[in-house]
């Protein structure tokens, strides 16, 4: 793997005789930045090896050697360039949120779908700077459901480039559900509810019934650092 290589190659070491395994849970190409996240693992687990030091700019130049990447390295919410490999501003770990999503059918090339997406936010560029003000102005506040109205607001712009089938479903149902928000992934499949407090069993029970109306089997999972 060009990790272990990178990170070997930067600290002049050797891997130890024995066999390398790995193994994750993270589908691929659907939006849930499992290369990205493998990549990681891998650096944390060969810094726990070598007995190193947790060094965020070794990671952040095995990445930027590998690839654009998600900014999973941190412990906490980030504005955070993928392309450059620069944090721009950290948001801190105190909003969280419960999710209740689904992953759509297919995969998506990210590679391939970068220049769509940067030709996209190029062509709105004023709403989705609005967007940005009001999702800083809620993490700094703490406020989890103005973060996810404006996640509801850049999920309603991507579908300009990646729709997703039960996108307009699930924003007409959110009320109806209590939920915060909507959320996509926005280089994959995944779409969802936020939710800013655990949802009550009933309404769980309610939520898997409507995505297996629309013929999806539901996750539900916490979201955040905190």
């Amino acid at each position: 793997m060009a990790a272990v290589r990178l990170f070997l190659d930067h600290y002049g070491l050797s891997l130890p005789p024995g066999d390398w395994r790995t193994h994750s849970e993270l589908p691929v190409g659907v939006g849930m930045a499992s290369s990205t996240a493998d990549i990681v693992a891998t650096l944390r687990c060969l810094f726990r090896v070598f007995s190193l030091p947790y060094d965020t700019d070794v990671v952040l130049g095995v990445l930027a050697d590998i690839e654009r990447a998600d900014s999973v390295f941190l412990d906490e919410f980030a504005l955070y360039l993928s392309g450059r490999h620069r944090v721009v501003r950290r948001l801190g770990p105190d909003v969280g949120f419960h999710t209740a999503y689904v992953t759509e059918p297919g995969t998506v090339d990210t590679a391939a779908v970068t220049p769509l997406l940067l030709d996209h936010y190029r062509r709105r560029g004023e709403e989705y700077q609005r967007c940005l003000t009001d999702l800083v102005k809620g993490f700094d506040s703490r406020d989890p459901a103005a973060v996810a109205r404006a996640a509801t607001i850049s999920a309603a712009l991507s579908q300009e480039v990646l729709p997703k089938a039960t996108f307009d479903s699930l924003r007409a149902h959110r009320e109806r559900f209590g939920a915060d928000g909507v959320f996509v992934a926005h280089t994959g499949c995944l779409v969802g509810y936020l939710f800013a407090s655990r949802p009550r069993a009933e309404v769980k029970s309610e939520l898997s019934a409507f995505f297996h109306s629309l013929g999806h089997q539901c996750t539900f999972a916490q979201g955040g650092y905190g």
